[in-house]
Order: structure tokens, then sequence, then C-alpha cells
């Protein structure tokens, strides 16, 4: 790697790759496609970030084409995603831009015309850009897909697969993915070439330091239970399915005197980058959320999630508790089972691919 970039690693205190890094940066910085498996929180940022700025240090992108390219499903993970990449890709002075919807389009439109070699985008709004005549894709040589299962889940794949089909096609592809299902599957066989595969961490996403715990109670004591857990030392993520719910729940934590924020699709990108600025500092110490903030959310020192309704999709499960015990710390995944929830919760534990994994690897079965 480029000197900068190894000076940057020292001052920010990395001296030893993560097993995901350490197994796919040879081959990425060759300019192998390269399929990464791992687990949410395993490093896998760095693993594609530092080699797409290593190979791409030193060259200079006209206005509207950037250089490389990182989708990503959602906001939230865009923005975590510049963030740690920024001070790197500053050392090698190549230029970031933030391409996401519940922003200003022209501000990014703006960016882009000013040059920017790295482009990090949701394809929603990365397709508006195209649209608008504000980027252009056919200087892009290295392509990066995270998160791809969730783009799929989404319901993004006939714009990822658009958006891919306009980069240069002798290009380099990194694709990571914490599962490997069907949409997947195509995206790999249509757009990667000879890839190495690495999947260092098992595809279910399991780590040893996460323990799992399922609550069983009665519907009325449910809120109450759900508050006194909310107001313990320390954070805690709490998932509910609806933005109705979350914001009921928020308002209820409130009243009770525990500094609880609420997190969903319904708030502008401002309130949303605003509530977790706040969460990470502390000042929140209950982030009341639905799905979009099952992946992409790093916060250190996090460990406990709340699964307030229980999730009726693997995936879900999976990635909800994957905020926390992230990078080797550990943590806790509490499910609150009711009698009414249990019957639709356990049978989606019989679906395949979720229910009969090993014992190691399953969360906590519901008795």
């Amino acid at each position: 790697m480029p000197e900068q970039l190894l000076a940057e690693l020292g001052r920010q205190g990395v001296s030893a790759p993560f097993p995901i890094q350490g197994a796919t940066l040879p081959n990425t910085l060759a300019g192998r496609d390269v399929l990464g498996r791992g687990r949410t929180g395993s490093g896998k940022t760095l693993a594609f970030g530092l080699a797409l700025l290593a190979r791409t240090a030193g060259q200079r992108a006209e206005p509207r084409q950037p250089l490389g390219l990182i989708l990503v499903p959602t906001r939230e993970l865009a923005q975590q995603v510049t963030d740690a990449l920024t001070p790197y890709a500053r050392s090698v002075r190549l230029r970031l831009a933030t391409v996401v919807g519940g922003m200003s389009i022209g501000r990014q439109a703006g960016a882009l015309r000013g040059g920017a070699e790295v482009v990090v985008a949701t394809p929603g709004r990365l397709k508006d850009l195209i649209d608008r005549g504000d980027c252009r894709l056919n200087q892009v040589g290295i392509t990066v897909l995270d998160e791809a299962d969730q783009m799929a889940d989404m319901g993004f794949m006939p714009q990822v697969t658009a958006l891919l089909d306009q980069v240069r096609p002798e290009g380099q592809r990194m694709l990571f993915s914490a599962t490997l299902d069907r949409n997947v599957d195509l995206l790999v066989r249509r757009y990667l070439t000879d890839p190495v595969v690495h999947s260092v961490d098992p595809s279910a996403g399991a780590v040893t330091t996460m323990e799992h715990h399922v609550l069983h109670v009665h519907g009325a004591d449910k809120h109450a239970t759900t508050t006194e857990i909310a107001a313990r030392e320390g954070r805690v993520i709490m998932f509910l399915d609806t933005k109705h719910a979350v914001d009921r729940l928020t308002q209820d934590l409130l009243n009770s005197g525990v500094r609880a924020a609420a997190l969903h699709g319904g708030k502008s990108q401002p309130q949303r980058t605003r509530t977790l600025a706040q969460f990470k500092t502390g000042h929140v110490s209950v982030l009341v959320a639905t799905n979009v903030a099952a992946r992409g959310i790093h916060v250190d020192n996090l460990d406990l999630v709340v699964n307030v309704d229980p999730p009726t999709d693997h995936k879900d499960y999976l990635h909800r508790g994957g905020r926390t015990a992230r990078a080797g710390e550990s943590g806790s995944v509490v499910t609150l089972v009711t009698p009414a929830s249990a019957a639709a919760w356990s049978a989606s534990w019989r679906t395949p691919g979720f229910g009969r994994r090993s014992p190691r690897s399953a969360p906590a079965r519901p008795n």
C-alpha cells in the first residue's frame, strides 16, 4: 500500500488487520475481483476501502466522472463508509463524494461537478444524478457493492444492475455480503470475473461473543418490561416493526424520564444524522428504531440490542443483533415474546437456512 495510507493506519491506531482484511487485501490490491462473505462488524469497510484508495491514488477525476464507486443500501451506511474512509482518502489526496437521498441533490451534483475520485452512493440517488447529467460512470474502474444482500432485499436489484452495466466492463468489482441468497448469486455470476472467494466468518453472521436471550412476557407486562430495560445504565437500541410504534414508544420513554430518540425512514436525513450523533455521544441513551438501523450503524461499546417486536425474517434478526458485539466486543440480544407473537416467531425459525443451523451459530431458540 502507499506509504501515506500505512502512515494514516498508524495514526488511527490500526496495527494489525482484521481477518477479512488480511484475507482479501492481497487479492484486491492486485486488482482481482473479490467476493467477501463476512458478518457485520467484521471490518469490511477498510477491507474494500483501503484497496480502492490504494489503487486509485495518484489519479485525478474529470468533472462528473468518478473513478471509484461504492454502492450501499442505506443513507446511514453511506455516511458511515464516508466517515471511515475520509482520513485515508485525505492522506492520498483523493476526493470523496457522498450521494444519498434525503439531502440536497444540488449540493451533491456540485461535488460531482467539482471532481470526485470516489463516490459513495445509494442506488436511487445515484440514478437520479445520472439521469440529470450530473454523473457518468464510464470511467469507474473499481466498483464495490457493500451489503449486497440487503440491496436485494430492499428491491434495489434493477437499479444496481443498471448501474453496473454503465461502469467499465474490464474494471475490478468487489462484492461484500453477509449472506449469498439467489439474487446475490446472480450478481456474482453476471458481474464478477473469476472472483476470489473469502468467507472469513460463518455466513450466518454468528458471533461467539454475543449472548442471545428470549424473554417470555404477558402482553400486559410488555410495556413495563421494555421501559425497565430502557432505564438501565448504558446505551441500548430497541427495534420495533413500524414507524408509528417507534414514535409511540419513544414518547412513552421520554415521559418516563428515559433519554430516548426515534430513528426511522419517516425522519429527514438531517434528523436521522443528528439522532445518531446524539446516541453515539451518549446524549441519547436509547435509540428506538425500525429496521432502517439494522445495518450500517456502528456504535462503540454498545452491549445491548432489544427486539421489542420479534423479527419474522432471520436476516433481520442477524443484522439487528449485529449492532452489538462488533469488532471482538461482547454484547447481548434480548427478544421479547408474548403469547400472541410466539407462534409467528417460532414459525420463522423453521424457514430454510434459519432453524437448521448448528447450535453454536444459531441464536437461542424460543422455548
